[in-house]
């Protein structure tokens, strides 16, 4: 039973995490014209007021590496601790 479990909680994980991403590239996806609405009801989009500089992301990037580490190295070293 305790094998059952073992095996089952990576594939239980791996599986929502492939979940998740599959939902999120399918909600993430422009409309495609002619899916049902007229071009009548189209807004046009308003130009944005401040144009972003290219590159301008590599802070979220930093942030975003930074706190996958806080949240992952205190699981494996909490993982090993339990093997051992």
């Amino acid at each position: 039973m305790k094998r059952i479990i073992r095996t089952l909680r990576p594939v239980a994980l791996i599986g929502i995490g492939l979940l998740l991403a599959v939902a999120s590239a399918a909600i993430s996806q422009p409309p495609l014209n002619g899916g049902g609405a007229s071009a009548a009801t189209d807004v046009p989009t308003p130009t944005p007021l401040v144009v972003s500089e290219v590159g301008s992301t590599d802070w979220i990037t930093l942030v975003s590496v930074l706190i996958v580490l806080i949240v992952v190295v205190p699981i494996i070293i909490r993982r090993k601790s339990w093997s051992s």
